[in-house]
């Protein structure tokens, strides 16, 4: 399977930098004042060098959601019980959670996979790619075989090329797995080497007292099992999550099929993160949402060189910022196909911005 990864890996191609260049041209064609649309401008360049298409559709949408338990929970490092994660896959599939009823609200699909969900539940809308009922509990030992990390991200990456072959515009990559702060803090401190108070919460709400000990039991497991930051793989085996490594794969997976692949918040971007660390070339494919409330979302964007577009305060997960996100990728495309250029189209003689042209600010 390794082999496997390596040739998924050295067969993602850098963007497509002629496209992004023609669009750049037509953005500075249109009728506006130059940069006054702002980051939607980046991101209709961004998609030009995903598809190679200067005008783009976004016409199908598809949240992605992995879904799996954490053995780590016996800890006592999460307030809600190990049942909620079957319960919330379930809702999702019927449009009763917060990311759904969004998702639903916005025209977009939900794809719901169970990768490693302990509780029982009879849902057949669930896709079932289980690689175990949980993890370990990675305080006393690895999280995972390398081998099962494996074949998470392999089943991610198939996510994602399953989205190509079904006409998928663009995927929001989601998660729920009761537990997954904690192995997300422990993946991106592992990765980046950034303190525990800096890439911890308090998840869905602990008390001070269950805080403290979360941060102990991530020191602890820290100590143990010292992660090799330069491998990825071993650090999504020892003090990762069946989710976050799936996740992982399907931003690989979607830089492969050169499909925008969209973050959600702290989790999501951990496994963003993870996934260009394995690959550089994957952070074209990649856009931003929400800045998620926790506190290592900060550290993980930053790490990967991007910014968020929205400031909602929201902390909820599960993808709910993607949807949100679509709308305004949706928008970016909107302006960059439909709006009228300087001249005929627009009957503008955009001579009276030589001056401005090229400056970061400007006024009308």
């Amino acid at each position: 399977m390794e082999k496997q990864l390596a040739e998924i890996l050295n067969a993602i191609q850098p963007a497509d930098e002629k496209a992004r260049m023609l669009a750049k041209e037509r953005q500075e064609k249109l009728a506006k004042p130059p940069g006054s649309l702002g980051k939607l401008e980046d991101i209709s360049i961004q998609l030009a060098g995903i598809t190679g298409k200067v005008k783009n559709h976004i016409d199908k949408k598809r949240m992605i959601v992995l879904c799996a338990d954490n053995g780590v929970v016996e800890e006592g490092v999460s307030s809600s019980p190990v049942s909620v994660t079957a319960a919330q896959a379930v809702n999702m599939t019927r449009h009763k959670t917060g990311m759904s009823s969004i998702a639903a609200a916005s025209g977009c699909e939900i794809q719901v996979v169970d990768v490693g969900i302990k509780c029982p539940y009879d849902c057949d809308a669930v896709i079932n790619a289980k690689i175990a009922p949980g993890t370990k509990n990675l305080h006393k030992e690895p999280a995972m075989t390398r081998e099962q990390a494996l074949t998470a991200i392999l089943t991610g990456v198939r996510l994602a090329r399953q989205a190509k072959e079904e006409g998928v515009d663009i995927i929001g990559i989601g998660e729920m797995g009761i537990g997954n702060t904690t192995t997300s803090s422990l993946v991106l401190m592992s990765l980046t080497g950034i303190s525990v108070e800096a890439a911890t919460g308090r998840g869905g709400g602990l008390t001070d007292e269950a805080f403290a000990l979360k941060k102990r039991v991530i020191r602890e497991s820290l100590e143990l099992h010292r992660p090799d930051s330069s491998d990825v793989l071993d650090v999504l085996s020892k003090v990762g999550g069946f989710d976050i490594a799936a996740m992982c794969g399907v931003f690989l997976g979607a830089a492969l099929e050169r499909i925008p692949a969209v973050i959600d918040g702290f989790i999501s971007v951990v496994a963003a993160l993870s996934a260009v660390k394995l690959c550089p070339e994957v952070k074209a494919y990649i856009f931003p949402s929400h800045a998620s409330y926790e506190p290592g979302y900060s550290a993980a964007i930053e790490a990967l060189g991007l910014s968020p577009w929205l400031m909602l305060n929201m902390r909820l997960g599960e993808g709910s910022g993607c949807p949100i996100a679509f709308a305004v990728i949706e928008a970016a495309c909107a302006a960059m196909n439909d709006m009228a250029l300087f001249g005929e189209e627009s009957e503008i003689d955009d001579s009276y911005l030589d001056d401005i042209r090229g400056k970061d600010s400007f006024s009308i």
